[in-house]
């Protein structure tokens, strides 16, 4: 029995413990490095081998970046200068960075590309940012021919008779889809390519001579350094996306022909080295060309590019195709939505979503990959350090040239992946 007279024990706290502050082992800084630097035996070996790596690193390369030259004529001048020093000789970025950006580009049209260049980044952000007005992509679409005149001017009507062309396939396809639509499909093919090879010079022609209209036209050759890297890359970045989702349908497609052609094309690029279409490009592809046609070396790069980069991206997007569970094409079915709509509404958005990361490999892949052409002799920045480096001023100079070409691509290719990361933040549906 128990002892009913024993004082009775309280369970439940009457009074509040006043508030204390963490252990210093809990917070801050300590508790962030306890956690990821030091959080055991091996973890606390490699952060000190590490730190050594770096500490050896920033002794050696240090005094050589601390000690720079801007300003000198040549390297005999910058070494002069450096008075048997240890240092950087910059001052060749300082005296040819035109060079390095522009090419050989006419330094008083430099404001030409430099607006192309601004305009570049107008037009992306109504594309890659959904808060903006969906009213401004009628300029993104306009962008690509206003980069064309801009770059390499001459006629004006130029440009608008390649966008007429494009107007031209979307009225077939708006006429043609109301009877059946593959056959919209192909004419929304065919019709640009009958404008481009028959409509397309005359318009140019005629209204040139009515009302003539244009800038000073640049040759292809005098274009170089970081300028064409952006032009092929930029270039072969936007149109490699939308080709490489229709080669992936292509290959997921129930009919033969059409699949056959896109799993042929696909393997076969995937098969030969981006080097080898390049040359292709520069030397053989004029031999398939009607006598007498001139087609600029740029856009035949560019073209070949493309299609490489398609043929990498076809296979990304078809292994987010493949992650998709099918209960998601039954609910498509289950909607009463046709292809098209199945494709734009519920299966390519998460297609996509899962695969962007492959996507922005490829395109940081496909940037760097531009400075191939410096062997077929295109100046890309590589090439025209190259030349600068053949020049008797500067004849021995390496490590500087090639840290601000390094820093460059750096910052194109490191401004891909952070937005890659805000846009799969962005996309995010789960709550983990």
């Amino acid at each position: 029995m128990s002892d009913t007279s024993a004082p009775s024990v309280a369970f439940v706290r009457d009074q509040m413990i006043p508030e204390q502050t963490p252990p210093l082992l809990e917070k801050g800084a300590i508790k962030w490095l306890r956690e990821n630097l030091f959080s055991g035996w091996l973890n606390t070996i490699l952060t000190l081998a590490s730190l050594a790596v770096i500490w050896w690193s920033l002794a050696a390369i240090g005094p050589w970046l601390l000690n720079t030259v801007w300003n000198a004529e040549s390297l005999r001048a910058c070494r002069t200068i450096l008075d048997g020093a240890s240092g950087a000789c910059f001052a060749v970025i300082n005296d040819r960075w035109h060079q390095l950006l522009f090419g050989f580009y006419p330094t008083q049209h430099y404001w030409r590309p430099v607006l192309t260049f601004v305009l570049m980044i107008v037009a992306l952000a109504p594309v890659l940012f959904t808060g903006l007005p969906r009213k401004a992509l009628f300029f993104s679409a306009a962008y690509p021919f206003i980069a064309y005149h801009l770059l390499w001017g001459g006629s004006l009507w130029f440009p608008v008779g390649a966008a007429l062309g494009f107007v031209a396939g979307y009225v077939a396809f708006v006429l043609v889809r109301k009877v059946n639509g593959l056959a919209a499909i192909f004419a929304a093919v065919l019709a640009p390519v009958f404008w481009w090879m028959f409509m397309a010079g005359p318009f140019d022609s005629v209204m040139s001579s009515v009302m003539p209209l244009g800038l000073e036209f640049i040759r292809s050759d005098r274009f170089g350094g970081f300028l064409i890297s952006l032009v092929i890359g930029v270039t072969g970045i936007s149109l490699s996306l939308p080709l490489g989702i229709l080669l992936a349908l292509g290959r997921q497609s129930d009919m033969v022909l059409l699949k056959s052609v896109c799993v042929i094309f696909i393997e076969f690029i995937r098969g030969v080295p981006l080097i080898t279409l390049l040359f292709t490009a520069s030397l053989l592809l004029n031999y398939f060309l009607p006598p007498g046609t001139s087609f600029d070396l740029i856009l035949r790069v560019i073209i070949m590019v493309t299609l490489f980069a398609a043929a990498y991206m076809a296979e990304v997007i078809r292994g987010g195709l493949a992650a998709l569970p099918r209960g998601q094409y039954e609910a498509a079915d289950a909607l009463g939505l046709d292809y098209w709509k199945a494709q734009r509404l519920i299966i390519m958005p998460q297609a996509l979503k899962i695969s962007i990361p492959g996507i922005v490999n490829t395109f940081i892949g496909l940037f760097k990959d531009t400075t191939l052409v410096v062997f077929i002799g295109l100046l890309d920045p590589i090439g025209l350090s190259n030349a600068i480096r053949a020049d008797t001023n500067w004849n021995g100079i390496y490590w500087e040239l090639f840290i601000f070409i390094g820093a460059l691509f750096f910052v194109f290719c490191f401004g891909i992946s952070r937005y890659s990361m805000y846009l799969e933040r962005k996309l995010k549906t789960d709550h983990r």
